[in-house]
Order: structure tokens, then sequence, then C-alpha cells
């Protein structure tokens, strides 16, 4: 009966530190903006956008050969 009132305690006293940490995180602004990361996924990354427009066909097509020269060796 004594382990039924220590972990009646240490779940209450978990539950309680769960609360002042979502409490702390909250007044931080932590979870205002839930709409944006739902979103983003759909936006065009500009980095990617301009490595593909600059970037040497010539030097893709050598590493795209050294990855099969790679693959073939480690089989």
């Amino acid at each position: 009966m004594d382990i039924l009132y220590l972990m009646i305690v240490c779940s209450v006293s978990l539950a309680a530190i769960f609360l002042v940490v979502f409490i702390v995180y909250a007044k931080k602004g932590q979870f205002e903006d839930d709409e944006s990361p739902a979103v983003r996924i759909l936006f065009d990354d500009e980095k990617i956008k301009e490595k593909d427009e600059t970037g040497d066909k010539h030097k893709d097509e050598k590493e795209i050969g050294e990855n099969n020269k790679i693959e073939k060796n480690s089989e």
C-alpha cells in the first residue's frame, strides 16, 4: 500500500512539472505560430532553385558517376 502512495505522489509531481514547463514556454511564445509549419513545406526553397539554375551539368553528371562507382565497389 505504501508503494501506491509513492506512485501517486510521483505521478502528481511529474504532472505538475510538465504543467509548469508548458506554462513557461507558452508565455515565451513557443506555441503562438501553429499555422506556418504546416504550410512551410508548400513553398519552394530559394537555395535549391539557385543551385539548379546555376549548376554545372557536367559537374552534376560527374558526381552521379562517382556515386555509382562507389555503389558498385561496395557491392
